[in-house]
């Protein structure tokens, strides 16, 4: 089915794919199958052709990564958990640069970020434990800017002064860091959406739709404008059970 070895064109176009999607580590071919590895990235991703005209596959090891693309897998045989087929480059492209954004989030990419980040600094004293803190809420800030792909679910707001990490369980309330760090656990929302949010003057259902407090007057809600529900996995699910148990509850 594969080019077995690849030409020298679809193992070039392969090896541009991966190296522009921070797949940069170059492993073994294999049975028409490159394979490419990332520092930053966990897992690994294998790239393959039928021609120069494609179709184009894509095959992939991480769980969390495949589970979040949405796609339907190919039946095909081959390396990996998945295996998907891309009509075109463009749209193998298209989908590579969503794989890495994923693959650097999930499930622990930020918590590795922090430990490497803190190992060292002290944390006797509370000013240390807040400078701790801060450094663990930049990167969940990255993270998130990375996994919503820089813009409010809720609104369309791209500019990332408008944007703010906004924890679904209060960072107070994790039992650990792998929590407070969990993307799952995080809302990118505009500024004035965050603030309802993080006051529980605003939560969202399982589907996504904003529910309202109460507290919350006509004519802000008027004001809280939204284009369309919150696109949620069942792990953001699962942490709104608690935001909606917890009103009025900073972050």
């Amino acid at each position: 089915m594969f080019e077995v070895p690849q030409s020298f064109v679809i193992s070039q176009e392969c090896q541009k794919v991966a190296w522009q999607n921070g797949y940069r580590r170059p492993m073994a071919e294999a049975d028409g199958w490159a394979r490419y590895g990332s520092t930053t990235a966990k897992g690994t991703v294998w790239l393959a052709a039928v021609g120069q005209g494609g179709p184009w596959f894509l095959a992939l090891d991480h769980s969390g990564v495949i589970e979040e693309l949405d796609q339907s897998a190919a039946v095909i045989p081959g390396p990996g958990l998945a295996r998907f087929a891309y009509p075109s480059l463009a749209a193998l492209y298209d989908v590579m640069h969503r794989v890495y954004q994923l693959a650097v989030s999930l499930p622990d990419g930020p918590l590795d970020e922090f430990r490497d980040a803190v190992r060292g600094l002290p944390k006797t004293t509370e000013a240390e434990r807040l400078i701790i803190q801060r450094v663990g809420q930049d990167i969940f800030r990255d993270r998130l800017m990375t996994y919503w792909q820089g813009r409010c679910p809720l609104t369309g707001i791209t500019d990332p002064a408008l944007l703010r990490a906004s924890h679904i369980i209060a960072w107070k309330d994790c039992e650990s860091d792998a929590e407070r760090l969990d993307v799952h656990n995080g809302l990118l929302l505009s500024a004035l959406w965050d603030a309802a949010f993080d006051r529980g003057l605003v939560t969202f259902d399982d589907a996504g739709q904003p529910e309202f407090s109460s507290a919350v007057s006509e004519t802000a809600r008027a004001e809280l404008r939204w284009q369309g529900p919150i696109p949620l996995t069942d792990k953001h699910r699962a942490r709104l059970v608690w935001h909606r148990a917890n009103p009025f509850i900073q972050n």
